[in-house]
């Protein structure tokens, strides 16, 4: 059973959906694994709390 984590920023409902769709697509189609034994975790990190380069993405 493939799980796979995604460390993002916040994003809508719509494209995690698609996020989602599209990289379970990618293990059924490289791995031949069924859809359905593909576990995909989304861990979204808001602005304030990550930082590029000494300063955090909010203040960009």
């Amino acid at each position: 059973m493939p799980i796979v984590t995604v460390l993002q920023g916040p994003r809508t409902p719509e494209l995690k959906r698609e996020l989602v769709q599209k990289v379970t697509d990618a293990f059924v189609d490289s791995l031949g694994v069924p859809a359905d034994s593909v576990q995909v975790w989304i861990q979204e990190t808001p602005p304030e709390s990550w930082a590029i380069g000494g300063t955090l993405t909010a203040d960009k």
